[in-house]
C-alpha cells in the first residue's frame, strides 16, 4: 500500500445523507481529518465565515491545508460533496480503491452514477423528506400528501434504476459484489448509498428491491462506513423512525430546521 501524506483536513459537516458521503469516503480512506460540527438547525452554514468557505451556505466542506509534495503550505477549500469524494480520490487515494484510474471507462461511469445521484436520487428524495412533514404553530404536522404520492413515485422509479443496475452487475460479480461499478465499492456507491439509506425518513421501503437491499446491507457492515455515519454525532434516524413518538419528534425537530432556514432566504431573496 503506498504511504499518505500525513494529512492536515478539516470536514465542516453535519449528521445528513450528504455530510455522511463525505465522512465515509474520508474513513474509508484512512484518512486524518478534524470535524467542525455546522450546526444547520442554527444557520451556522449561512454565517459569513462559513460562506467564504462554501458561499453555497451547504454542508459539506473541506478546508484541506495539508503541504505540497515539496514542503509548501497551501490552504484549498472544496465544497459540494460530488466534487469532494472526487478530489479526496484524486489526491489520496493513489491505489484506486474508491475509484479507477483517469479517463479508463470505469472512471467516467463512476462520474456517471455519482452525477446521476447528484442530479436526481438526492434532489428527489431530499423533497419527497421536505414534503413528508411541515411543522405548523403549535408544532403540529402537516402532511402534503400531494408532495409525498409524486416525490415518494419518483424516488421509487430512481430505486428502481439502481436496482436493474445491480442486478444487471450481479451477471459478471465477485463474491463481494456487486457493485454500481466494476468489481469495487466506489464513490458511486458511497454516495448511491448515502441517500438509500435514509429510505425510512423518505417512507420508502426497500425490501421490495432486492439486489438494492442486500447492496444496502453489505455496505453497512463496513467498519469505515459505520465510524462514517457517526460523524459529526452518533447517527439515530433508523432507532427513532422504529417507533411513532420517535418518528414525530424526528420530523419535527428536522421540519424546524427547513422552515427556519427557508424563511430566512425567503426574508434575504424573496
Amino acid at each position: 500500500m503506498a504511504s499518505l501524506p500525513k494529512t492536515n483536513i478539516i470536514l465542516y459537516t453535519s449528521g445528513t445523507p450528504n455530510g455522511q458521503k463525505a465522512s465515509i469516503t474520508l474513513e474509508e480512506l484512512g484518512i486524518h481529518y478534524e470535524v467542525k460540527n455546522i450546526e444547520i438547525s442554527k444557520n451556522v452554514q449561512k454565517e459569513d465565515w462559513f460562506l467564504r468557505i462554501n458561499p453555497n451556505g451547504r454542508i459539506p466542506a473541506i478546508v484541506d491545508k495539508t503541504p505540497t509534495s515539496d514542503g509548501k503550505t497551501r490552504e484549498k477549500r472544496i465544497f459540494e460533496s460530488g466534487a469532494l469524494m472526487l478530489y479526496l480520490c484524486q489526491r489520496y487515494d493513489p491505489e484506486n480503491r474508491l475509484n479507477y484510474s483517469y479517463d479508463t471507462d470505469e472512471y467516467w461511469e463512476v462520474v456517471e452514477w455519482l452525477v446521476w445521484m447528484q442530479s436526481g436520487l438526492g434532489p428527489m428524495q431530499a423533497s419527497q423528506s421536505r414534503q413528508y412533514s411541515t411543522v405548523q404553530p403549535g408544532l403540529t404536522i402537516n402532511r402534503i400528501e400531494y408532495g409525498i404520492k409524486r416525490y415518494q413515485t419518483e424516488t421509487r422509479r430512481l430505486y428502481q434504476v439502481l436496482e436493474d443496475r445491480l442486478a444487471e452487475q450481479a451477471e459478471t460479480a465477485g463474491k463481494e459484489g456487486p457493485w454500481i461499478v466494476g468489481d469495487r465499492m466506489t464513490i458511486a456507491d458511497i454516495a448511491n448509498f448515502a441517500w438509500v439509506n435514509w429510505a425510512e425518513w423518505a417512507g420508502i421501503d426497500v425490501e421490495p428491491f432486492k439486489y438494492l437491499n442486500q447492496w444496502l446491507d453489505r455496505i453497512n457492515e463496513r467498519p469505515a462506513v459505520k465510524r462514517g455515519l457517526d460523524v459529526p454525532e452518533p447517527f439515530v434516524m433508523k432507532e427513532k423512525l422504529k417507533s411513532k413518538e420517535g418518528e414525530e419528534e424526528y420530523a419535527k425537530h428536522h421540519s424546524q430546521w427547513v422552515m427556519k432556514g427557508q424563511e430566512a432566504d425567503q426574508k434575504k431573496h424573496g
